[in-house]
């Protein structure tokens, strides 16, 4: 693409150097670059981009994009473009460079603390089963048409999410569900993706470390929602909210009178509403009154929070065009989202399940929905990551303390904290003396199956989906499902 194209897409400050060139590829990591490149100068939070001006020209950078108007190692080698801020710039160009990809699918953006990744997995399963291919962005994987890829991060940067929407574009797909996490509406990652649905979920207390207040947190995730109104015409945006959520009450207020809003929720008032919910290990199912009739919807996860999640797929994939009681029939057979309240075969008297949570909130929810099952005993294993928000800790070891019979507090992602620091930290949330401390997470995932006996439910908390676990120097394969399950095959067998 010529550069003057692209230049049509953002505002610049001063250009020196010529624009009749051809620009063969966009990077803001200097280690990429590729011949005829342009390169993006981002500050990070470990870097500034503007350090590694000179790797990028040596790598084929014929192109700099940068906050300074002055770039001596720059000058005479690349044509420098000065811009105030490379985030913005570099969504924009990405887009431009794109051929705007998200303007060619039906994107569905999911928002909040818990239940995003739940949410996107059930939209694109209705979606398909509609006939209508759904691409995946999200914590877990990315889902490309037949391509399945590891997920770097939940919301990808804004030139590596243009790239993924045109390959999710160009492999047939006609809709696409992602999770927008808030760091990612705060570095403006989806600057300029036309959204047809926007929903939000619900939100509790996480990632302070990062944005230092519940106030800062909501406006990151209600940045989502300021967008819609300012689209091009072509999409008519629905914002989805959870009215049960107060967050979600609030955000309605916000929403511009241009957005059409759909409620979910149990309130009586809620556009899509569950009542009469009744759960078993099978699964849940709820009668949803919507457009004026009643459904029986069947779903083969646990949870109030997945009815939650299940209404707001379905709200979801409504607005996009699959028909109502299509999306029900659909939810029956849904798949099992990885850890995700994902239990463990185990051919046991007793259960063990994983679970993402890592939030005071997702861990109540998920020790309440298993309390719902009337275990004999309710035993949690749980830690926190390092380098994350400390004043979450001690919430989650109340949360353990108050709801399970026994607790193990281990080790999560200590990354480069002290792990048996961040143990004494949770420690501080427990009143009672049922629990017990290991650091070593696979020693303390052993000890719980090992404590179980016929009628029990072990949670295993914190990481879920996970395949890794951070530590200051290394990281390293971890995956609790597997640890628990070779836990599991060396726990004796019952006799009845």
């Amino acid at each position: 693409m010529q550069l003057k194209t692209l230049l049509g897409a953002i505002s610049v400050r001063e250009i020196v150097g010529p624009v009749d060139r051809s620009v063969e590829s966009i990077a803001y990591d200097s280690r990429r670059v590729q011949r005829n490149g342009l390169f993006v100068a981002l500050h990070g939070e470990k870097s500034d981009g503007h350090d590694f001006i000179g790797q990028a020209i040596e790598k084929g950078a014929t192109v700099i994009v940068a906050e300074r108007s002055e770039n001596p190692v720059a000058a005479g080698r690349a044509t420098c473009v000065a811009v105030e801020n490379t985030r913005n710039a570099m969504a924009d160009l990405s887009a431009r460079f794109y051929n705007f990809p998200a303007r060619k699918l039906k994107l569905a953006g999911v928002t909040g603390t818990n239940g995003k990744t739940t949410t996107t997995f059930l939209i694109k399963h209705i979606c398909e089963k509609a006939g209508v291919r759904c691409g995946l962005l999200g914590t877990v994987r990315y889902e490309i048409g037949e391509r399945i890829l590891p997920a770097a991060r939940t919301t990808p940067e804004s030139l590596d999410l243009q790239d993924l929407l045109s390959q999710i574009a160009n492999a047939g797909c006609r809709a696409a569900a992602m999770e927008v996490s808030s760091h990612a509406l705060a570095q403006e990652r989806t600057r300029g993706l036309e959204w047809d649905t926007a929903v939000f979920t619900n939100l509790t207390q996480d990632h302070l470390d990062y944005h230092g207040t519940m106030e800062n947190y909501f406006e990151a995730k209600a940045k989502l929602f300021a967008h819609l109104p300012h689209q091009q015409k072509k999409k008519k945006p629905v914002a989805i909210i959870n009215i049960d959520d107060r967050y979600g009450q609030k955000l309605i207020e916000r929403i511009d009178s241009k957005v059409a809003i759909v409620t979910f929720g149990m309130r009586l008032h809620a556009d899509f509403r569950a009542s009469n919910c009744r759960m078993e290990f099978g699964g849940t199912s709820y009668q949803l009154d919507a457009r004026g009739r009643s459904y029986l919807v069947r779903v083969p996860l646990i949870g109030r929070f997945n009815v939650a999640n299940s209404l707001a797929a379905i709200a979801t994939a409504n607005a996009l065009g699959v028909r109502l009681r299509e999306a029900v029939l659909s939810l029956a057979k849904s798949p099992q989202v990885p850890g995700r309240l994902e239990i463990v075969p185990a051919k046991r008297q007793f259960q063990v399940f994983v679970d993402y949570a890592h939030t005071p909130d997702a861990l109540l929810n998920a020790l309440k929905t298993l309390r719902g099952l009337e275990p004999r005993r309710l035993i949690v294993v749980f830690g926190c990551g390092g380098n994350r928000d400390r004043e979450k800790r001690p919430l989650m070891g109340q949360v353990a303390d108050q709801n399970a019979d026994y607790a193990i507090i281990t080790s999560d992602n200590p990354r480069k904290e002290d792990p048996d620091r961040i143990i004494a930290e949770i420690e501080r949330g427990f009143r009672g003396n049922h629990f017990e401390k290991i650091t070593d997470r696979a020693r303390a995932i052993s000890r719980a199956v090992e404590l179980a006996q016929a009628r029990d439910i072990v949670l295993i908390a914190g990481k879920g989906h996970e395949n890794y676990q951070e530590f200051a120097d290394h990281t390293a394969p971890f995956e609790d499902i597997q640890v628990a399950r070779r836990a599991i095959e060396s726990h004796p067998v019952e006799f009845k």
